[in-house]
C-alpha cells in the first residue's frame, strides 16, 4: 500500500523532466489511478469513515488556502520602468522574502518574478533566476503557515499559527542575511563587467505602477479566515468568497498583463488530491514504526528531511516526519493519557497521576500557552494532543523547528523540491532568460550557494 504513493511522488518528480508532453495530458489519470488502489484497496480496511472525512477536510482547508492566495495575486500587476542596481535588486528580493509569507510562496512568485526579470532585462542572467528561486520562492516563506505549503499542513495538523515565527526567526534572519550577501557579491561582479551603456541604463530613474490593489482586500479576507475554525467549513468558504470576488472584480488587462490563467492551480489541485489519499498508509507506518527507526536527533530531522524535500515535494515529505515525530515522541498510549486528563480535569495540574505525568504536564502547559479554548471546554483532540506534547518537552520542540525549517530551505534545491520553483522556470524561459539545467541547477547553484547556508544553519542552530 506505500506503492501508490512512491509512484505518484516519483512521477511528480522526474515525469516533467523526461515526460514532459506526455505527463501533461495523463498526469490527471495516473494521479485518479492511484489514489483509486487507496480508496479501494487499503481505507476500507481501516473500518472508519472518520479517517477519510478528516482528510478530505485537510485537503480542503489546503487547496483553498493555496488557491485563494493564487487568484488573488494573480489581480495584483506591478509595471516597473527602469532598471536595477544590484543594491535594488537586493531590497527587492528582501521585500520578497517578507511578502512570501503573506501572499504564500507560489503567489509572492507569481507576483514579483515578471517585474524582476523587467528590472534586470539588460544583463539578466541565470543567477537572477536561481536567487529569486532560493529566496521569494522557498526560504523567504519560513516565518508563517501561509508561507510555505508544509507549515501549513503542520498548521492544520495543530501546530500553533505564530508557532514558526516565534521560534524561527533567527534561522531566518542568518538564512536570508546568507543568501542576500551571496547575491550581492555575484551581482554586483556582474553589473561591474556590464558595458558603462549597459550601467547607465541600470541607474536611470524608476517608475512604479501597481494595478489591481482593491485585490488587498480580498488577501485581507484570507487572512483573517485562517485564523477561523468554527463553525467547520467557514474558514474555507470565505477563502473561496473572497477568490471568487477578486477574479471577477479584477480588470481583464490585469490578468492579461500577468499572463493568468488556472493551469498550475489546476494541477496543483489534481496532484495534491492524489498526495493527501496516497500517503494514508505512509503516514500511517511512520507512526506506527517510529520507535523502530531510531533515536532521531535534530540534525537527522534537519538533513533527512531536507534531502527528501530536495527532491521530492516538500509538503508530503514534512507531513511523513512529521508523523514519525509523533510516533517517537507523542505515542498513542501517552496522548490518550493526556486527553483523558483535559477531559476529567481541564488545565488543573494539581492532580496528575499514572506512569505519564510529566508527559501530561509538559503537554497541558504547551495547551494552555497556545489554545487554552481547548482546556476550557474539557476537550482536546488526540491529534492536539500530540502535537502539544511535541511543543511542551524542549527536545522535540528543536527536533519540530529542524523539520520546519528542512522542507522549507531545502525545497529550493532543485526545480522539483517547491512547486512554484518550476513555475518560475517557466516564466523566465518565456522570457527569453537563460535558466540552468536540472544538473546545471544542481551544480552551479545549490552545492556552490545553497549547501555553505544549510551547513551554517545546522552549525549553529541543530549539532547539537
Amino acid at each position: 500500500m506505500l506503492l501508490p504513493f512512491v509512484a505518484l511522488l516519483a512521477a511528480i518528480a522526474l515525469a516533467p523532466l523526461f515526460f514532459a508532453s506526455w505527463w501533461g495530458r495523463h498526469f490527471g489519470k495516473l494521479t485518479a489511478a492511484l489514489a483509486a488502489i487507496i480508496l479501494i484497496c487499503y481505507l476500507p480496511g481501516m473500518g472508519t469513515r472518520a479517517r477519510a472525512a478528516q482528510v478530505a477536510l485537510d485537503y480542503l482547508g489546503f487547496i483553498c488556502l493555496i488557491g485563494s492566495l493564487f487568484i488573488i495575486s494573480g489581480g495584483i500587476h506591478i509595471n516597473v520602468k527602469g532598471e536595477a542596481t544590484p543594491r535594488i535588486n537586493v531590497a527587492y528580493l528582501l521585500i520578497g522574502a517578507l511578502a512570501s509569507n503573506v501572499l504564500g510562496t507560489t503567489g509572492a512568485s507569481m507576483l514579483l518574478i515578471r517585474p524582476w526579470l523587467r528590472m534586470n532585462k539588460y544583463r539578466l542572467t541565470a543567477h537572477h533566476v536561481v536567487f529569486f528561486i532560493f529566496i521569494v520562492s522557498n526560504a523567504g516563506g519560513c516565518l508563517t503557515p501561509i508561507g510555505d505549503p508544509p507549515l501549513f499542513l503542520g498548521y492544520l495538523k495543530g501546530v500553533p499559527f505564530w508557532w514558526v515565527a516565534q521560534n524561527c526567526w533567527q534561522i531566518w534572519l542568518v538564512a536570508l542575511g546568507i543568501l542576500l550577501a551571496m547575491f550581492y557579491l555575484v551581482d554586483r561582479k556582474n553589473f561591474l563587467r556590464a558595458p558603462k551603456e549597459i550601467r547607465e541604463m541600470e541607474t536611470r530613474h524608476e517608475e512604479w505602477n501597481f494595478q489591481g490593489l482593491n485585490n488587498l482586500g480580498f488577501l485581507g479576507v484570507v487572512l483573517a479566515a485562517i485564523f477561523v475554525h468554527h463553525p467547520p467549513l467557514l474558514r474555507e468558504a470565505l477563502m473561496a468568497a473572497a477568490a471568487t470576488g477578486s477574479y471577477f472584480s479584477t480588470a481583464k488587462a490585469v490578468h492579461e498583463s500577468n499572463d493568468f490563467n488556472f493551469g498550475p492551480i489546476r494541477e496543483v489541485a489534481i496532484l495534491f488530491a492524489g498526495i493527501f489519499v496516497t500517503m494514508m498508509p505512509a503516514l500511517d507506518w511512520f507512526q506506527a514504526n517510529a520507535a523502530h527507526l531510531g533515536q532521531p536527533s535534530p540534525g537527522s530531522f534537519f538533513w533527512s528531511s531536507g534531502v527528501l524535500s530536495s527532491f521530492l515535494d516538500n509538503a508530503p515529505t514534512y507531513l511523513s516526519f512529521l508523523s514519525v515525530g509523533a510516533g517517537t515522541f507523542a505515542p498513542n498510549d501517552v496522548t490518550s493519557a493526556i486527553v483523558a486528563h483535559v477531559q476529567a480535569h481541564g488545565g488543573d495540574l494539581g492532580i496528575v497521576i499514572g506512569p505519564f505525568a510529566e508527559q501530561i504536564r509538559q503537554a497541558v502547559t504547551a495547551v494552555t500557552h497556545y489554545q487554552l479554548a481547548d482546556l476550557n471546554s474539557h476537550v482536546l483532540k488526540p491529534e492536539t494532543a500530540r502535537i502539544a506534547l511535541i511543543l511542551g518537552n524542549p527536545f522535540s520542540a528543536i527536533c519540530l523547528k529542524a523539520l520546519s525549517v528542512g522542507a522549507v530551505f531545502f525545497g529550493a534545491n532543485t526545480y522539483i523540491g517547491n512547486g512554484p520553483n518550476f513555475m518560475v522556470k517557466a516564466i523566465a524561459d518565456q522570457q527569453k532568460a537563460h535558466t540552468p539545467t536540472f544538473l546545471g541547477y544542481v551544480f552551479k547553484f545549490t552545492l556552490p550557494f545553497m549547501f555553505p547556508m544549510l551547513l551554517v544553519i545546522w552549525l549553529l542552530f541543530f549539532r547539537g
